[in-house]
């Protein structure tokens, strides 16, 4: 199959455990209960030769794009899982805010809880007693009155970065539906997953980067 065919995800990392690949903004990991395309159509294409299909080792929310990694069997899911598990996962992530921070770098450290109403469906919230999360800031630049920043998470709690950010931070992600609001600027929520790098035994990392999407240059913000 053609790697440039319409929704298929760009391979930036391949070896004979392990894949990493561009996830697009919007694409679901899943086939949504509603039906529609999603990135799990795409698993058997990706066998690329080898019998089993890649299975995903974390996840990412539908709006994010960037580094996903999949593993190419179950022992080396397992072992990936565990590294994930056991914070030895480096993760950097760019996201914008919608708003400006006063100080130029920071961590973030709340614990989450996930809850469920009939009218505003699930969340995250910040709970004493949920599970601990830490996320590492630093600014980037500032446009227009956004913010660009670098995140460095040390867990990987659903929505972690989008809660730090909006009740950490007090500034959500611009475009982000459920923590902050949609901004007629963007058509998407402004978090990337820019750079995955797992440590093996034995073996070179797994280490991969994801380009930045052009909906961050038309607002002005570029890596590096």
């Amino acid at each position: 199959m053609n790697s440039s065919a319409p929704g298929r995800p760009s391979i930036l990392f391949e070896d004979g455990e392990a894949l990493v690949i561009d996830k697009a903004a919007g694409q679901p990991m899943e086939r949504p209960r509603k039906g529609g395309p999603s990135l799990s159509d795409w698993y058997d294409a990706l066998k690329l030769g080898f019998q089993r299909a890649p299975m995903p080792v974390h996840r990412l929310d539908t709006d994010t794009s960037g580094c996903l990694l999949l593993a190419r069997n179950p022992k080396a899911l397992k072992r990936f899982a565990k590294s994930f598990e056991e914070r030895q996962v480096e993760k950097r992530y760019l996201g914008v805010l919608a708003g400006e921070l006063a100080e130029d770098e920071g961590t973030v450290e709340l614990s989450l809880a996930k809850v469920s109403s009939q009218n505003r469906g699930w969340r995250m919230i910040l709970a004493k007693k949920g599970q601990p999360s830490v996320t590492h800031w630093t600014k980037l630049a500032e446009k227009d009155g956004l913010t660009f920043v670098e995140f460095r998470p040390e867990t990987g709690r659903t929505h972690q970065i989008r809660v730090h950010a909006a009740s950490g931070l007090g500034v959500p992600l611009l475009g982000d539906p459920l923590y902050g609001r949609p901004d007629q600027r963007v058509s998407r929520m402004m978090l990337h997953a820019a750079s995955l790098r797992v440590e093996r035994i034995g073996k070179l990392p797994v280490e991969a980067a994801a380009p930045l999407p052009h909906a961050f240059s038309r607002l002005g913000f570029a890596d590096g």
